[in-house]
This record gives C-alpha cells, structure tokens and sequence, in this order.
C-alpha cells in the first residue's frame, strides 16, 4: 500500500495527539496516594481484623492512601517520617517521651490527624496533655453495646460529604465529654441511644491551631466498620486531615 506524505504526516499527528490525550488522563486520575500511618493494638477490640484490614482496605481503595499499621507504639518514632496522616486507633500506652513529642511536633508541622474510636479515651493520666490539647477532651465511659443513631449536625463539612442525614448502626457510644480548659472542638455529629436522652459528640473536628485533628467515636466492630456511611467518614476523614 503507498503510504503519502500527506497521510504519514496525519498518522503522525493523531499519535501525538492520542500520546497527550493519555498522559493528560493519567495525571488527572493519578493523585499522589495519601501516606497514612496506623497505629492499633491494645484491648477490648479486634485491631487485626477492623482497623489493620477492614479500615486499610477501606483508606487504600481507588488508590485514596497506602496505609502502614503498626500494632507496636515503640515504633512509631522510626515510621512516621513522610507521613501525610497519623491515624491513632490504639488502646495502649505510648510512653516514650520522644515518641510524644514527636506526635505533636508532628501535628504541629501541619500535618494530619485522626483519631479513632479507642483513641478517644481517658487512657494516660500521665500524659494529660495528649486528651487535653489533641483531643480536647475525651471518653470515661459508654453506653453498653447497642443501637443507636447518628445525626449529622454539619452538613456543610467536607468531612461530612455523602454522608445520610441521620443513620443508625449497632456499637458503643461514648460518652465524649468536652474538656473546658482543652482546646476547642467543633461537632459534625451527634449520637444519641434509642433508649436514653443524653446526646455526645460522635464525630468532630478539634480545632488545633497548626494541623487538622479529627475524631472518630464510631468504630467498635464490624457493624461500623463494614458500613458505608462510616466508610465514606473515614476517606473524607483523611482527606481533610491531608488537606486534599
């Protein structure tokens, strides 16, 4: 077949074309992935099986975050260089001193934070400034295990985007209470029992003065983890915190 000029020359341009085309998309679509550290372990909750699986799995969807877990609080230190977003889930002690320091120096470089469900407990008396200051206040107890429902009190929050109005789930419900001396927090949801008057904060936003903090008071077992408005308040979670 004779190949012309002409036609070489329109062959020529429909590949460059078709080249500029493909690499316009694959930036489009290619976002950096969010760089997460999850830090899990203690008692009282399958760390393994909800935060280390089902959360990872949930954050590293459509290429969203790649998420490092670690179970062990001495490690933290080494892991958390380029890190986007600490996500704290543990219900155990960090007790290296630089290991807390670095937490807030962390924090205090703009970076992210959220904390998850064990997180939100009164759980160091001897290091007040983490629930006072990161957390702004925190949890000493909750309800027994049950229904209850969560309502949306911001829906104008990009943590709350697609999130239902209202929805119910089975779990514990904490009972968040704001520390007055700690720093101000701004609530996205509350929860309330079906059975029981009293109204806590479910979901907020601690109003840190260098980096995004988020807190998560949901998340006890697969009936939180496994559901989809949890799931999209977890992405949107660590989107915010990252400032994506």
């Amino acid at each position: 077949m004779k190949i012309t000029f002409k036609s070489s020359l329109l062959l020529a341009i429909l590949v460059c074309i078709g080249v500029a085309c493909s690499k316009s998309s694959t930036t489009s679509s290619n976002k950096k992935a969010i760089n997460v550290l999850m830090v899990g372990g203690g008692s009282s909750h399958d760390f393994n099986r909800w935060y280390k699986q089902e959360d990872s799995q949930t954050l590293q969807q459509e290429g969203l975050a790649t998420v490092e877990y670690t179970d062990d609080p001495t490690t933290i230190l080494a892991k958390l260089a380029g890190k986007d977003v600490l996500y704290l889930a543990n219900n155990q002690p960090i007790k290296d001193p630089a290991t807390r320091k670095a937490i807030f120096d962390f924090v205090d470089a703009g970076k992210g934070l959220v904390l998850a469900h064990p997180a939100l407990w009164y759980n160091w008396a001897d290091w007040p400034e983490y629930n006072r200051m990161l957390v702004g206040g925190g949890s000493k107890g909750h309800n027994k295990y049950g229904p209850f429902d969560v309502t949306v009190t911001n829906q104008k929050h990009p943590i709350m985007k697609g999130v239902p109005a209202t929805f119910n789930l089975n779990d514990e419900l904490y009972y968040y209470k704001q520390d007055p001396t700690g720093t101000p927090i701004e609530v996205l949801a509350t929860a309330k029992a079906t059975t029981a008057p009293d109204v806590f904060p479910s979901l907020f936003v601690v109003n840190y003065p260098k980096g995004r903090v988020v807190g998560v008071a949901l998340g006890h077992d697969a009936a939180s983890h496994t559901l989809d408005a949890y799931k999209t308040i977890l992405r949107n979670s660590v989107k915010w915190a990252a400032r994506r």
